[in-house]
């Protein structure tokens, strides 16, 4: 699990170490996943817990740490490729950092830790690997969100050819939509369609468990806004965004 020291990455782990599973956690910031090791590592029936510190757009460390997780666990039977930025801003303003750190995490960072993970799970010939996109992938967006929608759109369409070329192997590759989830990344977002990140977590785990090809989360209301985002004509998109 990436980006576990909080949000999304920090429920699932949760969740996952009530369950007894055992974890591999990796984020930048390293006391909070110590912690969370520890508290979590304290309670009955807990499973092995490791954890390092990975920036994801350290492109030459991913592969390294991922490798010596999977060594100290004796093996990776799943990958939640979670980390991620929100960071953009309207395309030229100025603000052109903001829109490169939030591809560099979301979109290339992404790559290099599924490059880590296939190099393992092609190795193991099995392996469940599950990529964090959004909603906001599935059509273009305006201004801040930009670069975003960008980065999340060429996860999706990374994962889609996963799954063209692992059909019918023991790899699946699960493509993950969240809605508005009350996360960092939707702070200051008011929508009647936000849910807590304590439902978010459920019904991502809930859909993890089942290995789709792809799943929105959650299903009502995203599920048809999420087809109408991508196949509804411009001039009826554009108003929703």
């Amino acid at each position: 699990m990436t980006g576990a020291s909080s949000g999304l990455g920090e429920g699932i782990a949760r969740t996952y170490a009530a369950q007894g599973r055992d974890l591999a956690l990796v984020a930048r910031r390293l006391d909070r996943l110590e912690a969370l090791r520890d508290e979590l590592s304290a309670a009955p029936g807990a499973g092995r817990i490791e954890v390092a510190r990975l920036d994801v757009t350290d492109f030459d460390s991913v592969g390294p740490v991922i490798a010596d997780l999977a060594e100290r666990l004796g093996g990776l039977d799943r990958a939640v490729i979670n980390a991620g930025a929100g960071k953009g801003a309207p395309l030229g303003t100025g603000k052109w950092r903001a829109n490169v750190e939030t591809v560099q995490t979301n979109l290339t960072g992404a790559l290099a830790q599924v490059e880590a993970v296939l190099e393992i799970f092609r190795a193991q010939d099995r392996g469940h690997l599950v990529l964090m996109s959004s909603v906001a992938g599935q059509r273009g967006m305006p201004k801040a969100q930009a670069a975003y929608a960008a980065s999340k759109a060429g996860l999706t369409a990374l994962g889609e050819g996963l799954q063209a070329e692992f059909a019918g192997s023991p790899i699946a590759v699960t493509i993950l939509k969240p809605g508005f989830i009350e996360t960092d990344i939707n702070k200051g977002v008011r929508s009647a369609m936000m849910i807590s990140l304590d439902q978010g977590v459920a019904e991502l785990v809930k859909a993890i468990e089942r290995e789709p090809g792809e799943a929105v989360v959650p299903a009502w209301p995203w599920a048809p806004v999420s087809a109408l985002l991508r196949y509804a004509p411009l001039e009826i998109t554009r108003r929703m965004v």
